[in-house]
């Protein structure tokens, strides 16, 4: 999705007014380091449709908008969620700190976890992760302490393991859709799982601890 461009004269229908959070890129075109920022944004505009608004200000054709959040430096990437400011972020940034500064105002899935919640949960010892991949992948790389039970299982296996383990269990499989379905088979049975935001993609691509069987 393109990212759209706002001005002081639509400023406030197109961000202020908006039912999804926003993300607002604040550049000029003489900025090299806005440049490398550019595709970033677009890529999250891209992948987060209609979840995140993002919207692009030209600082020198937009006084006013650049006045208000007080712009010394750019590129500037501010967040905003119900017409408030969120968080703001100087630089130019990697796309990873961008999503992660969006966690916390980006609409869920019910039961979504995301990587780096998952990992203080399972340091904190109060979840335990379940793979649902084949054993193979399993066997190559998975969550650091991960339960192996195989998607076509699940159902089946799920009762008895999680009245075992006497937690709430995280599933998940390879991709974000993959996790979400196996969470969605379980609820079938009546058994309330959270999953894995992205699957194990994600969370290798966040740079979280790997284990791998022996």
């Amino acid at each position: 999705m393109p990212v759209l461009p706002v001005t002081d004269a639509t400023f406030e229908a197109e961000v202020l007014s908006s039912n999804l959070p926003v993300l607002i890129d604040l550049y000029a075109d003489w900025c090299g380091p806005c440049k490398q920022v550019a595709p970033i944004v677009e890529q999250i505009s891209t992948e987060l449709a209609g979840k995140l608004k993002v919207v692009k200000v030209d600082v020198d054709r937009s006084p006013e908008i650049a006045a208000s959040f007080r712009v010394q430096s750019i590129p500037m990437l501010v967040i905003m969620a119900g017409g408030e400011v969120h968080r703001v972020l100087m630089g130019a940034q990697p796309k990873a700190q961008i999503l992660a500064a969006l966690e916390d105002v980006m609409p869920r899935e019910r039961g979504e976890v995301t990587p780096g919640e998952l990992q203080r949960l399972l340091e904190g010892g109060r979840v335990v992760a379940i793979d649902t991949r084949d054993a193979a992948s399993y066997g190559r790389a998975h969550v650091p302490g991960a339960l192996h039970v195989p998607a076509a299982e699940l159902a089946a296996r799920a009762g008895l393991l999680l009245g075992r383990l006497g937690k709430p269990a995280v599933v998940y499989g390879r991709t974000g859709d993959d996790s979400m379905a196996a969470a969605d088979s379980l609820r079938e049975a009546r058994i309330e799982v959270a999953f894995l935001k992205g699957g194990l993609l994600e969370w290798e691509g966040d740079g979280l601890p790997i284990e791998r069987s022996s």
